[in-house]
């Protein structure tokens, strides 16, 4: 699928961006990934060692992304597709329980990252994708699409990335496509609360997972709570010159959860296991 294809992914260290990179490499892609985390820096040279590019810095730093790009020119020359997986959590918290003074800081902290983060990064690699006839693809989430996915916070930057996705779409057309994908749960997401909460220590994989893993199953119709990896083939075919055809849309990947069960709601809730 991506043979011929030069990827950056933001945000690949860890949990969705990783499984998606995992993916990307698996169909032939030369790959470059953007990470904030030095820890998480240091995991993805472990692993990957020479094969891949990887640069430390933060999408919301203009500097870091010029840097990022002089670094990709330097190795492979070009840019084919920029995949954003970059992404912060909110910790579901109700804006009525956040204090009224830490609730600018937390959309600043939220939307910079979020959202802020893939505008600057198209921004900067917006003329190498150009060249290469190449596409975006972003990340959103069910979040975007019905209540209850996070907070405030996070549910509106992700329904910002679905709208940015809409605008870039139009102003990129016609040389550069681009495209979301918007998961919902992820296996051992590494999503991190925010600083402005107190919550920048904690990641969404802190729940336990087999507690997680029955709560999201018993509620989606394909009983599944998909890996990283799983969502890497919707990633590898946007960001793929093999799409031709779509631009300006967001693929919404979650198990059927959003056609789940209305009327029969009660007699779900009676099998709901105790534990």
């Amino acid at each position: 699928m991506l043979d011929d294809h030069v990827v950056l992914i933001t945000g690949g260290g860890s949990g969705l961006g990783l499984g998606v990179a995992r993916h990307c490499l698996e169909e032939g892609a030369q790959l470059a990934i953007l990470e904030y985390d030095e820890a998480k820096v240091l995991g993805l040279k472990k692993e990957f060692g020479d094969d891949i590019l990887v640069v430390h810095g933060d999408v919301r730093n203009i500097d870091d992304l010029r840097a990022c790009r002089s670094q990709i020119e330097d190795r492979y020359g070009r840019l084919t597709s920029l995949i954003g997986a970059q992404g912060i959590f909110d910790g579901n918290v109700r804006l009525a329980d956040i204090p009224v003074e830490r609730v600018g800081e937390l959309f600043d902290e939220v939307f910079s990252i979020n959202v802020k983060g893939y505008a600057l990064t198209a921004r900067i690699m917006h003329d190498l994708l150009q060249a290469e006839e190449g596409a975006i693809v972003l990340t959103a989430s069910q979040a975007a699409f019905a209540a209850d996915g996070g907070g405030a916070a996070y549910t509106s930057s992700k329904g910002a990335v679905v709208s940015l996705v809409n605008q870039l779409s139009f102003e990129f057309a016609p040389r550069v496509r681009v495209n979301a994908v918007a998961p919902t749960g992820i296996a051992g997401s590494q999503l991190r609360g925010p600083g402005a909460l107190d919550l920048h220590e904690s990641k969404q994989s802190d729940i336990p997972a087999d507690a997680f893993r029955a709560e999201f199953e018993w509620g989606t119709p394909l009983q599944h709570l998909p890996t990283p990896e799983e969502y890497g083939p919707f990633y590898a075919l946007l960001a793929s010159r093999h799409n031709k055809v779509m631009t300006g849309q967001t693929v919404i990947a979650d198990s059927g959860t959003l056609n789940r069960a209305l009327m029969s709601l009660g007699q779900r809730i009676s099998s709901y296991p105790s534990a």
